[in-house]
């Protein structure tokens, strides 16, 4: 299981966080997602068939792209 922890300036508030949830969570192999709107942050569980560069796709997909780094 690899963890990832990402910085997503879009966040705003619980409800970004939440969206996030609920889109990551439908992917095979995203085992959990925690975020921290104060500190504009997302934790993410997965194995495969997950990989980082399919969330980090679904996250631009739906405007909650990473920052860079």
């Amino acid at each position: 299981m690899t963890s990832k922890t990402a910085q997503i300036p879009n966040i705003s508030c619980g409800g970004c966080v939440q969206a996030i949830r609920l889109e990551l969570s439908q992917m095979p192999g995203v085992a959990s997602v925690s975020g921290d709107a104060a500190q504009r942050s997302i934790e993410v569980e997965y194995e495969a068939p997950a990989t980082w560069k399919a969330i980090v796709a679904a996250l631009e997909e739906i405007e909650y792209p990473p920052a860079a780094g």
